[in-house]
């Protein structure tokens, strides 16, 4: 595609890849960027980039996502994010108990220099925690400790790019859901939002995360776009003196049952959730999120049977935390891609597009660069294998490892579980 940097660019979507993207291309020079976003509200109450908390690691089967996670966690160091990112460590589990997923991802940080500590047994694992931290005895894990990794504030991080795009001179437009994108010749010519306002464009990037398919199925072919899922998320409201107790723990996560877990808030909510296939909900044919705001009475119910499980895996790790009720639960929505990798590239059939999607359940920590990589597709930068790595019309002959042999189920809107 070819690009100017005085061309009207309009991107949808203001979460974690339009965000990003509008910043690189910005700080690259570009000077007509605008951002449109359906929530009048930003970030969006409901968008999987806007949490309490995301994880930030290095942890990869894959290389690439290891080395690209380093240059992220470098950026999240800079003082330009403030407290956004908490290096509390990231406690592995799955090495050396047919989690191939967790041998790589070992692998690949020793290779890097990630400071690591191995945990060959129960007692190292239980090594890690505060003696005062009430844990589980860990008996049949193994894993390690990712020194150079922890969390990050996801709604803060969010705000915090936002706002840095409005100050190099980016448009922000809140409420402005995109129905229709206008083309003349086979090029785009504008965008169209259900509220009749109009805006012209030459180049439009689609990065709406888990609605892409469902609000834009007529672009490309559904599949291409990756499916929506809704994963399970729970969390524990702690005392004062219980937060004061859990404070400096690491983030927990299990490569053999995709379960993590988190220190506590400042106002000591522990969350925890289930990198799983998920859920699909099918409207019209296609998987669409159902959130608070789809749904403000039971949008963020989750099913029992997960709820169940979630107890199961907390107990496993904070026994006495498994004790105390979910507090509040959610399902938080994916836009996932057959093979876990992210779509990033141009419609083959209008190179006036761009698609910046299906960040899969692990887009979040790259927020500070993951755009670079959509301003390098914009610009024809992108190296070749990581152009095809991302590419809309790529073949999958992959799966996701971080989720091999997990099958998605529809919700079923009569199990879900109402919190007392």
């Amino acid at each position: 595609m070819s690009t100017l940097p005085n061309d009207r660019i309009i991107i949808i979507g203001a979460g974690c890849f339009g965000a990003s993207t509008a910043y690189h291309l910005l700080k690259r020079g570009f000077t007509d960027v605008t951002i449109l976003d359906r929530s009048p509200q930003l970030p969006a109450p409901d968008a999987a980039s806007n949490d309490f908390n995301r994880i930030v690691r290095s942890s990869y089967a894959d290389l690439f996502y290891t080395r690209l996670a380093r240059d992220a966690i470098q950026a999240w160091k800079d003082g330009e994010w403030g407290d956004t990112y908490h290096e509390s460590g990231v406690v592995v589990l799955g090495i050396s108990d047919n989690q191939a997923y967790a041998d790589e991802a070992y692998q690949n940080d020793l290779a890097e220099g990630v400071q690591l500590k191995p945990l060959s047994n129960a007692e190292a694992i239980r090594g890690v925690f505060s003696s005062h931290v009430p844990i589980a005895g860990f008996d049949k894990n193994s894993g390690y400790l990712n020194v150079d990794g922890g969390w990050a504030n996801a709604g803060q991080g969010l705000s915090m790019m936002i706002s840095k795009v409005t100050s190099l001179g980016g448009k922000i437009l809140p409420g402005k859901k995109v129905i229709n994108i206008a083309r003349d010749n086979g090029s785009v010519r504008h965008v169209q939002c259900d509220d009749g306002t109009v805006y012209d464009a030459s180049l439009v990037v689609i990065a709406t995360g888990s609605w892409t398919p469902s609000n834009f199925p007529g672009l490309i072919s559904r599949q291409k776009y990756g499916l929506a899922t809704g994963q399970c998320v729970a969390m524990v409201q702690l005392t004062d003196e219980e937060a004061k107790i859990y404070k400096d723990i690491p983030v927990v996560l299990d490569f053999g049952t995709g379960f993590y877990i988190f220190p506590p808030t400042e106002s000591g909510i522990v969350k925890m959730a289930i990198h799983s296939a998920g859920y699909t909900h099918t409207t019209d044919g296609v998987s669409t999120p159902r959130t608070i705001t789809t749904d403000p009475e039971r949008g963020l119910l989750i099913p029992k049977s997960n709820v169940q499980l979630l107890r199961k895996y907390l107990r496993e790790v904070y026994p006495k935390l498994a004790e105390k009720p979910f507090s509040a639960t959610r399902l938080c929505w994916y836009n996932d891609s057959p093979d876990g990798n992210w779509i990033i590239g141009g419609d083959p059939e209008d190179s006036s597009v761009v698609l910046a999607t299906a960040g899969s359940g692990h887009a979040y920590k790259f927020l500070p660069i993951i755009g670079r990589l959509v301003a390098d597709a914009i610009e024809g930068k992108l190296e070749p294998s990581v152009a095809n790595k991302f590419a809309v019309e790529r073949q999958y002959t992959s799966v996701d490892e971080s989720r091999r042999d997990m099958v998605v189920a529809e919700l079923d809107l009569n199990d879900l579980y109402n919190l007392e």
